[in-house]
């Protein structure tokens, strides 16, 4: 399969995730019985200046990861866009990215659940495979 058709996938599954992770990510499914933590991560403090919580700085990180996940999606669509002999000189770019989503691959598997880790997985073999395929600039 060329990079640029492995990248497009990427792209199109990496928006599948952003839009599961917003949707999910601050649900509390009842049978989990973590009401009081949760009620507590809501309890207010004062952090530098602002007045937040526990469930601010949760809410906010999931956010980011949104965010960065949509950004991912682009850059992922942009990549499969490129000429192959501009793609081969972004040897570092393609492969710090496949390399990131296999470092999350772990991150996920080891503090989070399956399917994150189902995603995050299929992300790093697509991200490699097009990392690969161009360097062979068959794309």
């Amino acid at each position: 399969m060329a990079s640029k058709v492995l990248y497009r996938v990427s792209s199109v599954i990496l928006v599948l995730y952003a839009a599961m992770h917003q949707l999910g990510f601050r649900q509390v499914d009842p049978s989990w019985h973590a009401d009081a933590t949760v009620t507590a991560m809501k309890t207010t403090f004062e952090v530098m200046g602002a007045t937040r919580s526990y469930w601010d700085f949760f809410s906010g990180f999931g956010f980011f990861a949104t965010g960065l996940l949509l950004f991912c999606a682009v850059l992922a669509w942009q990549l499969g866009g490129l000429p192959a002999e501009l793609l081969n000189r972004l040897k570092v770019v393609r492969w710090v990215f496949a390399a990131c989503f296999i470092g999350l691959t772990i991150v996920t598997w080891r503090y989070i659940f399956l399917a994150p880790t189902v995603f995050t997985a299929l992300l790093a073999l697509t991200l490699v495979l097009a990392a690969w395929r161009g360097t062979a600039a068959k794309s």
